[in-house]
């Protein structure tokens, strides 16, 4: 990810995952320094500062999106307009990169009505 790349802000570990929002890149990839430390949540003993294993972005909020849309949404397109989309395809991945096609897909679905 690139300084002012915009990204989908989703929600993974909830009940109802889907993508809620956007977000700007403000800082590039570092090292996730939360990894080497033994009182951290993301604590990683196998990431070693010398060959570190995790990084991490810093983003910030652009808009929350017109409407909320669903993991279940967007699979009722994972064979057509969104069948390049890692996170239908590869769901464990927590960055992921979306083609223009997806993306601009996403953001037509955001005007549509929930679908049922």
């Amino acid at each position: 990810m690139k300084l002012g790349d915009i990204c989908l802000f989703y929600h993974s570990n909830c009940k109802l995952p889907g993508i809620a929002g956007l977000a700007t890149i403000v800082k590039e990839g570092y090292v996730d320094f939360t990894a080497f430390d033994k009182e951290h949540p993301y604590y990683d003993p196998k990431s070693l500062e010398s060959s570190p294993k995790w990084y991490m972005v810093d983003v910030e909020f652009t808009r929350k999106l017109n409407r909320f849309i669903s993991l279940k949404e967007l699979q009722k397109h994972k064979t057509e307009q969104l069948k390049y989309m890692p996170l239908l395809n590869r769901g464990r991945l927590s960055v992921q990169p979306v083609d223009k096609e997806s993306f601009d897909f996403i953001m037509d679905l955001e005007k549509l009505p929930v679908e049922p």
